[in-house]
């Protein structure tokens, strides 16, 4: 896993790309790939790479050419099925200098063109640039697993895997929060691609690849999540299924074990997801293989028993941390700044906590279990969804909303314990169970509801958009044919998959300490089947995962398999108040912190952090207010982290790849190493 970053010219006579400007902003990913920096630069373009070394740790060097030295590649990721790849290429005589998967991705580009990213099977944000055309080429894997940002500023395109690299590559760059950005991530708990957080910077949409040239700017999509309609998709029977459902992700373990030239660890949670991944780890490893998990000092959110249970059986090297409301509240800030984003939950925290004890046992890259939930229908949004359309084809039954009953069992405040108000909660459009967004309806609203204490400016401009309007504008030509579990699936997929779950508890808090995550459950392959299975398959009447958890028994403990859902979560609100608390957090939510950021009503954010003071003592802090404070708290870190002040530019980066077409070296006397590359 590494970080890469660019500047392309727009228009002729514009300067080329200064090895500064290329350094600060490979410095600036330095904890994306600490082992290796490198840069190119011509004339018009210029390349910068921060290597964490995962495979081929000799000669994997980037950026890196083709034979002639024409066409050159920047990657953060890894091709899974890049040896096969190899076999074709070198079939169809192309030549290899070094054993990369990154050098495949170039013959890759040669052989097949644009065609090439479908045949990819990993995780990947790649630019390549054809320096005989003028042509950049950027691309991102299917769903999103590594992020890639772009902006035009002064006739130039620049390009990095995170916006603190823009930042403190061009720090004449203007910075400010985005209306549109808040509001989407107040309505969605995230951004949705293109769309950021920050004005001027967009984010490339995963499963596309844009095209930047003299021609202008092309940008397509190489792949889209589909489902079947009518009687097309899997055909076999459900124990077929489960066989099938086994044996892929089967081999997409063995293919994030094997594919490494450094050891693998895992994840491992307590939930079905993890566990399942973790035991197919073991099975693969066969001798000495690290587990790590996160518990909590809260029993509400703890689930060590469960997790101890799957280290047991399957023998594993199992270590822990544990993780205190004072443990998050100290990390906070760091999360947000390495997350870019405001946050609603505190829950990347103790994965930034978790990345740095695997980093601390000398391990670099972990299995994880995300991306289930959403191939096999997990969560109990997916249940309430089929109950609340139950309920809306006889919107005035009395039973039939009793089976909300059944959902949320995990939350100490379930939005189901009181039944007259979860009635009328859920119970909000059942009589159009129909339109697009149906079972995520309830979801944003509330979120959206946050926006009562944007100021009235930044309020009118988030307004400027329909952002749930938008997004149900722009749903594919085959949406209204699929299955309404498929309509909901895609919708999760597209809005919280990558934006939250992959980038603020993924990516981001892996990276944050050099640690490169893996997801089994987003293989290609399993992603296809998974989509290609019946709807009953995966939630038959309320059973979520039913296939999967088919699939795992015999390879986790039966209480594992048995146990109901529970997402995993971690104390918000109550982070940031009481004995010990940081003082920074009182200091964001004063007045005077909250007009700095000029996001919020300083009245309403007072109401807001006296009710959540007072829920320290023992008062209850509702869902709303508890989403509230930490979004108030995290926009307000990341203002000051990354709008006030430009980042501050690393120290001077040990190059062992430099090259430099212009034939300067005004860095070398800055620490540069050089290795001409040709």
């Amino acid at each position: 896993m590494c970080g890469i970053a660019g500047i392309v010219s727009l228009r002729d006579g514009s300067p080329p790309p200064g090895l500064d400007e290329l350094q600060a902003m490979t410095g600036a990913l330095r904890h994306r790939g600490p082992d290796e920096f490198g840069l190119y630069r011509d004339a018009r373009a210029g390349l910068g790479h921060a290597r964490l070394s995962i495979i081929d740790l000799a000669t994997g060097q980037q950026p890196l050419s083709n034979e002639d030295g024409t066409l050159w590649i920047a990657f953060n990721g890894e091709i899974f099925n890049y040896l096969e790849l190899r076999e074709e290429l070198v079939a169809l005589g192309h030549r290899f200098r070094t054993r990369s998967d990154t050098e495949v991705i170039v013959h890759a580009f040669e052989a097949w063109g644009e065609d090439a990213f479908a045949r990819f099977n990993g995780q990947f944000a790649v630019a390549l640039w054809d320096s005989a055309r003028r042509r950049l080429v950027l691309a991102r894997d299917r769903v999103g697993v590594r992020p890639l940002y772009l902006c035009e500023h002064a006739g130039r395109l620049w390009f990095a895997s995170e916006v603190c690299a823009l930042f403190a590559g061009a720090p004449d760059l203007p910075r400010a929060l985005d209306p549109v950005g808040l509001a989407e991530t107040f309505t969605f708990w995230t951004v949705v691609p293109p769309q950021s957080v920050f004005a001027g910077v967009t984010e490339l949409e995963p499963g596309h690849v844009r095209t930047v040239s003299r021609e202008g700017t092309t940008d397509r999509a190489f792949w889209e999540p589909s489902y079947p309609a009518g009687e097309r998709g899997f055909r076999g029977s459900l124990d077929e299924a489960v066989e099938r459902v086994r044996a892929s992700l089967e081999q997409a373990v063995r293919l994030r074990m094997l594919r490494a030239d450094v050891p693998v660890g895992s994840y491992l949670s307590g939930g079905l997801d993890s566990s399942l991944v973790a035991a197919l780890g073991r099975r693969v490893k066969g001798d000495r293989f690290c587990t790590y998990s996160i518990r909590f000092e809260d029993a509400e959110y703890d689930e060590t028993a469960f997790q101890r249970a799957v280290a047991a059986l399957i023998e594993s090297d199992h270590r822990e941390i544990v993780v205190r409301r004072a443990d998050i509240a100290e990390a906070f800030p760091q999360v947000v700044a390495h997350a870019e984003r405001p946050l609603l939950r505190t829950a990347p925290a103790p994965l930034f906590l978790l990345s740095r004890l695997v980093r601390d046992s000398g391990i670099k890259v972990v299995l994880t279990g995300e991306g289930a939930d959403e191939m096999f229908a997990g969560y109990d949004l997916f249940r309430e969804g089929k109950v609340r359309r139950f309920w809306g084809r006889q919107p005035a039954s009395v039973l039939r909303p009793r089976l909300l009953e059944r959902l949320y069992p995990y939350l100490a405040r379930s939005p189901v314990a009181q039944r007259a108000m979860a009635r009328e909660f859920f119970g909000r459009g059942r009589e159009a169970p129909g339109v697009p967004g149906f079972a995520h309806q309830t979801r944003w609203q509330s979120a959206a509801a946050l926006q009562r204490i944007f100021t009235p400016g930044v309020r009118e401009a988030a307004r400027s958009v329909d952002v749930v309007a938008r997004l149900l504008r722009d749903l594919p030509p085959s949406f209204g044919a699929w299955a309404t579990l498929s309509q909901d699936q895609y919708l999760e997929v597209r809005t919280l998959l990558s934006g939250y779950l992959l980038s603020s508890q993924g990516d981001r808090m892996l990276m944050a300490h050099s640690v490169e995550g893996r997801f089994p459950f987003l293989d290609a392959d399993v992603i296809e089947l998974a989509n290609a299975l019946p709807p009953s398959y995966k939630l038959r009447v309320l059973d979520e995962k039913h296939a999967l958890k088919r699939a795992a028994a015999g390879l986790v403990p039966p209480e594992i398999v048995r146990r109901p859902k529970q997402p995993y979560r971690a104390p918000d609100a109550l982070s940031f108040v009481g004995p010990g608390a940081p003082g920074w957090a009182a200091e964001l939510m004063s007045p005077e912190g909250v007009a700095r950021a000029g996001v919020f009503e300083p009245r309403a954010v007072d109401r807001l952090w006296r009710k959540c003071q007072a829920s320290a003592g023992g008062e209850q802090l509702s869902n709303a207010d508890n989403m509230a404070v930490v979004g108030v708290l995290s926009t307000g870190l990341l203002h000051d982290r990354l709008v006030r002040r430009a980042p501050e530019r690393a120290g001077r980066l040990q190059l062992t790849t430099l090259v430099d077409r212009l034939g300067e070296r005004p860095g070398l006397a800055n620490g540069f190493q050089e290795r001409q590359a040709t």
